[in-house]
């Protein structure tokens, strides 16, 4: 039996992390939308993309830095 079980149980609580934060945003998102829009759907301009995708990838090199210890 191999040693190298801990790889596929790391990434399946990464899965599921993952797409309970992305529910969860996508909930709120929707919410605050709902509440300020009359219920119209967000308007997400390419400038706060990518101000988000510069925030999450921040985060991703935090998290992977994690490893290096």
């Amino acid at each position: 039996m191999s040693t190298d079980t801990w790889r596929p149980k790391l990434y399946i609580a990464g899965i599921a992390i993952g797409a309970l934060v992305g529910f969860g945003t996508a909930y709120l998102l929707a919410r605050t939308a709902e509440e300020a829009n009359r219920g119209a759907p967000p308007q997400i301009t390419t400038s706060d993309a990518i101000k988000s995708a510069i925030g999450i990838i921040g985060v991703m090199r935090g998290i992977a830095a994690l490893g290096d210890r």
